[in-house]
């Protein structure tokens, strides 16, 4: 099962017919939910063009699976572990919030469908993180 990024829904919200939006589409054509974790739902909100989208998107994304961290604390401190990494070894992740979805991803053996060249990056430095894009 996918956890689709904000870069696929962007798309998806948008109808753009890339790669990744067909696979979610053939993913929103199963009768199971969709699971998009609770920062996925902050940025796709964040970016509503009009109090009327925003309040589109909010009625569309309240019927989805989401999925938590079952111990908070814990999994912002791995995730912030994640940014401290990929800063490290001189790699600049562009917004703390994709390292919280790696996170999730991680926690609930969710393959990551993505749109966003920071997932690639910090890939050796997250090995675990399964990942499905259509980036060359």
């Amino acid at each position: 099962m996918y956890l689709a990024d904000t870069s696929v829904w962007v798309d998806y919200i948008q109808g753009r017919g890339t790669a990744a939006v067909q696979l979610l589409e053939n993913c929103c054509k199963t009768p199971l939910p969709r699971p998009i974790s609770y920062h996925i739902y902050m940025e796709i909100l964040q970016g509503a063009g009009s109090d009327s989208a925003f309040d589109r998107l909010q009625r569309y994304f309240s019927g989805q699976r989401f999925c938590g961290f079952e111990n908070p604390q814990t999994s912002h401190g791995k995730a912030a572990r994640i940014y401290y990494d990929c800063r490290r070894a001189g790699l600049t992740v562009r917004s703390s919030v994709d390292c919280l979805i790696a996170q999730c991803a991680l926690e609930k053996e969710l393959e990551l469908l993505h749109q966003d060249r920071d997932y690639i990056n910090m890939q050796p430095l997250v090995p675990g993180l399964a990942q499905k894009h259509f980036l060359g």
